[in-house]
């Protein structure tokens, strides 16, 4: 709990009328906590400009074109290291999507072909076919997927037109001095190189919680306000800059009172994170005494060492398909027996429920060739390839694998996009063949192993009490949910609106899940970005969800608040906002009758 004097800093703070105290004052979106008063890092773009030229040595061209795909992919290749080392596998993942465009085949073949067939500079090819593909895939509006294509290549473009202009892009892991970064927007590859030894936050123009430079910065640990429109357009470098990311507060060149307003605030954060590491080692229990499991999510082996220093009861979210996009080819039953046993005994007997490979949609392979589609994220992915002919030998080998490492610990086995009930037995038959071939092969397999699914497709959640008659737990991953049930891709600015994790439809589509598994004595998780929402977390209490799992930087705070709920408070909140509200605003209203955050 707060000290006093802690609890009195927040609460003065947020009494604070700052438009009456200054004129340089903005509200954006508060996108990560964190506290922070430095100068301003101002991430300018440089000129890329350009004239077009004839040639008459094509080759010449094409020389260049391919040396600057080289840097390109050398400089990715380098940011996508210190992007893992520093984020971990899950966020660097994106930066696999830049590689593939950098060795696109058909895109690469026609920006040398319009370099021969005009005669024209590489500069001139790379734009001309890369505005098309761009101008392609804006134009799917009823494809986010391919919109998001339309973003890498946008990216790449910049950064191989760079090269070939001799330009320097920005490089915000050049910053030696404590600041903050102001920007329009940061990509994947700006924030996977701030060093958060000297960026103590950032500020863009546009963006939201669900961006992925929100996900970044709580990753990091560092304050982020999003959305103020237009903070690019007031702030010069080297302006002086207070920073809330509680609050969403950014004051452009403070006053002395102001400063010590925010150094403060920042200060009774600091004792608030102080106070949390102290439950580390403590029960996850709500006021009246109710434990809850409260689980982390990890991409690789890694990210375990994160899982326990935070304090973790579980892992509640092994996503697997990371060992296949670090691989060459396909990873052997060896290779991932190796990983799943580095796992479960880095967790020491602690539970570990590992989803299956979740591979489509964003997550494509270089070497399984799976066939193009018009929208990838409802097509041919997940479960769906485990199964299929096309599949099945991947899937039986990370079976057998898992299996194989189910004696080094508490394993649990969860397939991702179920649908139907027969895709579930589906997949359960194939476990249970490859089980009765390995103890006939005289190999131990652990007897207690737990087979659950992924709920992220409202038809499973509508039936989701046939499902709990067969499956051993449910685990809501509430960001497909809630975009499969909104038709809203929550990373498109547009649409993002939309992206409502406590709309009223959500909440009774996550309730449906829970009460199903309990009528039946299964229990019911969540691993999506809600699990560890903090306004999110009294609902789900209320609800009765049994296990919430989140990055591992949130576990502490989550069990801080926990501890001062009333389970029976929650309970009636939970149904009042079931049965009484309409839309997400009035579920926060109502939420103020029942939890103090302060």
């Amino acid at each position: 709990m707060l000290t006093m004097q802690s609890q009195l800093s927040l609460k003065q703070w947020k009494k604070k009328d700052w438009h009456k105290k200054m004129t340089e004052m903005l509200k954006g979106i508060a996108a990560s906590d964190g506290v922070a008063v430095a100068k301003a890092y101002l991430l300018v773009q440089p000129d890329l400009s350009f004239e077009t030229v004839t040639v008459e040595d094509t080759n010449a061209e094409e020389a260049r074109l391919d040396a600057a795909l080289a840097a390109s992919q050398n400089e990715l290749s380098l940011i996508r290291e210190n992007a893992v080392a520093s984020l971990g596998e899950e966020a660097a993942a994106v930066f696999d999507a830049h590689l593939m465009v950098l060795s696109d085949p058909e895109m690469i073949g026609q920006i040398k072909e319009t370099i021969r067939a005009k005669k024209t500079n590489a500069e001139t090819g790379l734009k001309e076919v890369t505005d098309m593909f761009i101008a392609i895939f804006e134009g799917m509006e009823d494809n986010p997927y391919m919109q998001e294509r339309a973003a890498d290549i946008r990216d790449v473009a910049k950064r191989v037109l760079a090269h070939l202009l001799g330009v320097r892009l920005p490089n915000p892991a050049t910053i030696d001095e404590e600041s903050i970064v102001i920007a329009h927007d940061l990509t994947p590859s700006d924030t996977a190189q701030l060093n958060k030894q000297f960026v103590k936050a950032f500020v863009t123009n546009i963006g939201g919680r669900t961006s992925h430079s929100a996900i970044m910065a709580r990753t990091l640990e560092i304050a982020a306000v999003l959305g103020t429109n237009n903070i690019t357009e007031i702030v010069k470098d080297g302006d002086v800059l207070a920073v809330n990311g509680i609050t969403g507060d950014v004051v452009i060149n403070p006053s002395e009172e102001v400063i010590a307003e925010f150094k403060a605030a920042g200060e009774a954060y600091a004792k608030q994170k102080a106070e949390w590491a102290l439950l580390k080692d403590a029960q996850t229990v709500t006021a009246d005494g109710k434990h809850f499991e409260l689980a982390a999510n990890i991409g690789t082996p890694k990210d375990v060492e994160g899982v326990n220093d935070n304090g973790a009861e579980a892992v509640g979210l092994y996503r697997t398909e990371f060992l296949y996009m670090d691989s060459q080819d396909f990873p052997t039953e060896d290779e991932q027996y190796e990983a799943y046993k580095a796992v479960l005994e880095g967790m020491n007997g602690k539970p570990v429920v590992v989803r299956t490979m979740d591979i489509g949609g964003d997550k494509e392979l270089p070497y399984f060739d799976l066939p193009h589609e018009m929208n990838p994220f409802l097509g041919f992915r997940a479960l769906r390839i485990s199964i299929s002919e096309t599949g099945n030998q991947m899937f039986r080998t990370q079976l057998r694998a898992l299996l194989r490492s189910s004696v080094h610990g508490k394993l649990r086995i969860m397939f991702p996009m179920v649908a139907l009930l027969t895709e579930f037995r589906a997949a359960k038959a194939i476990l249970d063949e490859e089980k009765a071939n390995l103890l006939a092969e005289g190999v131990a397999v652990a007897d207690d192993i737990q087979v659950g699914i992924m709920i992220e497709i409202p038809a499973a959640a509508m039936l989701a009490d046939q499902f709990a008659k067969e499956v051993d737990f449910f685990s809501i991953g509430t960001n497909d949910l809630i975009q499969y049930t909104m038709a809203a891709d929550r990373m498109n600015e547009q649409v993002s609106y939309l992206y409502q994790p406590y709309n009223p439809s959500i909440l009774r589509l996550i309730n449906n899940v829970i009460k199903a598994a309990h009528a039946e004595g299964k229990w019911a998780g969540m691993c999506g970005e809600m699990a560890g929402d903090q306004q999110a977390v009294p609902l789900l209490v209320g609800m009765g969800l049994d296990e919430f799992s989140m990055s591992a930087t949130s576990v502490l705070r989550t069990r801080s608040l926990m501890k001062k709920l009333d389970t029976a408070k929650m309970e009636e909140y939970a149904h009042r906002a079931l049965t009484e509200c309409a839309t997400a605003e009035e579920v926060l209203e109502l939420q103020k009758e029942y939890v103090d955050f302060d």
